[in-house]
């Protein structure tokens, strides 16, 4: 579980780390707060979250099992342990497809 949400935290700094990496080039100040001001701030969490809802919606449409698919939970065969897998185009329990 740690791992999306340091990768979600990661992707909302990015705007910050680019905006302190133009800081450093063009030679100002990154931690002067004359470098920081409020509004040039609020842009820069606008963009993040703006990336990181982009982000979440990208992994909700890209990642997972096919709408069609159907999950068998993890169980035993013979005395073999058989994971949990995704069967794609068979029907649901109820008679559904």
């Amino acid at each position: 579980m740690i791992r999306p949400v340091l990768t979600e935290v990661g992707i909302f700094l990015i705007p910050f780390v680019a905006y302190a990496l133009f800081l450093v080039a063009t030679r100002s100040g990154v931690f002067a707060q004359s470098s920081w001001p409020a509004h040039l701030v609020a842009k820069l969490v606008l963009g993040s979250l703006l990336l990181v809802i982009i982000s979440f919606i990208m992994l909700a449409h890209f990642t997972g099992a096919a709408p069609d698919s159907t999950y068998v939970p993890a169980h035993i065969e013979n005395g073999k342990f058989v994971p949990g897998a995704e069967i794609p185009g068979t029907e649901k329990p109820g008679g559904g497809k």
